[in-house]
Formats: structure tokens, sequence, C-alpha cells
């Protein structure tokens, strides 16, 4: 099978980045990062990239008048880059629905919470001042409404008696780190496809790789 295209756009330290380039690399997908965008010079996740080999870009937001504007620069770049798929690895910006409608279907994100609970920032505020028992994140294809795109895979953590905000994104981080790149393998190989809108799993996949719709994290204390 042809190696997979993907770009990554970040706005931060690079977390998820760094785990989806180290599961492509332990299980040996063909995937291939081709380019690694940020809309912030400074943000850490280009030199992790940088010290993997992965090529880098920059699209500055503070440098356009308008969001469609900046919008814009961001899809040409995007477009150099011929993506089979583009992922949002904590890039803090919202997308215009141009941009969504131009790379539909190929367009996902990871969001900190049990979509369609809480979106927006502050997730792990929200969940704890909601007192729910449960809390997780979401990966889901990137639609001109915020944070309600078709949901692909979630993983779910307990919110434990005393957690705070700090503890409980530090436990949902770490699941990310899991789900995020097996969905990701799953749309590249061919095994989910979004269809009418919704995510239809065929079992099947063009290499192997993991996929787990739901993941739960069964290793954290009981209350």
């Amino acid at each position: 099978m042809p190696m997979k295209r993907l770009v990554i756009l970040i706005s931060g330290r690079g977390s998820n980045l760094e785990a989806i380039l180290d599961r492509c690399a332990s299980n040996h997908w063909p995937i291939e990062v081709v380019r690694v965008i940020s809309n912030r010079p400074d943000a850490q996740g280009l030199a992790a990239a940088q010290s993997r080999g992965v090529p880098t870009g920059i699209v500055d937001h503070t440098g356009f008048l308008t969001r469609e504007a900046f919008d814009q620069a961001l899809l040409n770049e995007i477009l150099g880059c011929r993506a089979d798929l583009i992922v949002l690895a904590g890039f803090m910006r919202v997308l215009s629905s141009g941009f969504c409608r131009a790379f539909e279907g190929r367009l996902l994100n990871i969001h900190p919470s049990l979509l369609p609970a809480f979106k927006g920032l502050k997730t792990h505020e929200q969940a704890i001042s909601a007192g729910v028992k449960v809390h997780g994140c979401t990966v889901h294809a990137v639609t001109a409404d915020l944070d309600h795109g078709p949901i692909l895979a979630q993983a779910i953590v307990p919110v434990l008696l005393g957690d705070t905000a700090a503890t409980l994104a530090a436990r949902v981080l770490l699941m990310e780190h899991q789900i995020y790149p097996m969905a990701i393998a799953a749309v590249l190989s061919g095994r989910c496809r979004l269809i009418d809108g919704r995510w239809v799993d065929s079992g099947v996949g063009h290499f192997k790789h993991e996929y787990v719709p739901c993941l739960v994290d069964k290793n954290l204390p009981s209350h």
C-alpha cells in the first residue's frame, strides 16, 4: 500500500503530535507525516517535529486581519502537501466554514471531553463543576460547527474524588495519546469512512493497525 500523507496542525507543546509519530513508527504503519504546521512561531511542538526530521511550517495568525485570510493562507500551505488527512493536535484556532468544506472528510480533531458534553475551552473545569462521574476525550470530524462533527472514537476516564482540573487533564491526556493514533490509522487504512455524516467501520483496513472506537481507562482506583 502506498504511504499515506498526514499533516498535523499544532499550537503548543505537541504531546499528541509526538504520540502520533511514536505509534506510527512502532506499528510500522505506512503513514508519513509530511508537515507539521503551527499558527504560533514559538510552539514547542515545532522543535519536537524537527528533532525527528519532520518538515515544519508556520502560518502566524497574528499576521492576518481576518480569520478568513488566515485560513486561506493555511489552506494554501496544506494544499502543497498533498495530504490524505489533516489532523488538529492542540491547534487553538476556530476554522472557517470555507476551510472545513475544502477538506471535508479529511479533517480530524481531538477534543478533551466526551462530546457533545463540554464544548469549547476549560472542559476539565466544566466536568468537575457539573459533578459528572466520567470524563474523557473525543476524536471527531471537523465541521464549521465548533466541536460538533461526527464522532469517530472516544476514551473514558473516571472523575475521582478530590480531582482538580490539572489532575483530571493529565489522565485525559494519556488517553488522548492512545486513542488519537488508532483513530487516524483507522481512517488512513480505509477501515473507517465518513458516509452521510456518520463514521462507518468496515472492520477491514489495508494495513495492520489497532482500532478501538471506545477506550476505557480501567486502571484507576475507585472512589
